[in-house]
């Protein structure tokens, strides 16, 4: 579908001749000679690249129609992940290079929303945040009162993120998926 570049929006999906990009951010500029033109940073949504480029003024370009999803982690098979449809019950085989980084904030059961262009999974929206079960950590040491202290803290996932020096190992905490980082026990 084609859509003009005085119609672009964030988050918008663009099918580019360079591959599938979302736009993050967009200014129209309308200099005092010569004609208008956009200015955009694209991520490109397959390897997260972002890219600058400019677009004159009702420039045509090719909007990707992205589908989404709500299907839910049932387990792992070996290297993939496998979803299944909540609506047709309908099971899916993922490589977990298809996931990126959402990989080590799932864990069996969860819920997530996953795009697809076409066939191909092109990104998972998670939650902004998850709880996790630390699996190992070091013990907090008596009289080690440290304001702000951190310790690195591995897990259920495999995800390695520095929590405080209280949190102790068999406990649940919420991670933030944008950042990866602590944010309180759960």
């Amino acid at each position: 579908m084609a859509v003009s570049t005085n119609d672009l929006r964030n988050g918008m999906t663009l099918d580019l001749a360079e591959g599938l990009f979302s736009i993050v951010e967009f200014q129209h500029v309308k200099p005092g000679k010569g004609g208008a033109f956009v200015r955009t940073k694209l991520k490109n949504v397959r390897s997260g690249a972002v890219i600058e480029r400019t677009f004159r003024a009702d420039e045509k370009l090719e909007q990707a129609i992205i589908d989404k999803r709500e299907m839910q982690f049932l387990y792992r098979d070996g290297a993939d992940y496998v979803f299944m449809d909540t609506q047709s019950y309908e099971q899916l085989t993922v490589p977990v290079g298809s996931l990126g980084d959402a990989a080590s904030y799932l864990k069996e059961g969860d819920d997530a929303i996953v795009q697809f262009f076409g066939t191909e999974i092109v990104g998972i929206d998670l939650p902004a945040a998850v709880e996790l079960t630390v699996t190992d950590t070091e013990p907090g040491i008596q009289g080690d009162r440290v304001s702000g202290a951190r310790k690195p803290a591995t897990l259920e996932t495999g995800l390695v993120v520095q929590v405080p020096l209280f949190v102790n190992p068999g406990e649940k905490i919420k991670v933030d998926t944008r950042s990866g980082e602590y944010l309180t026990r759960a």
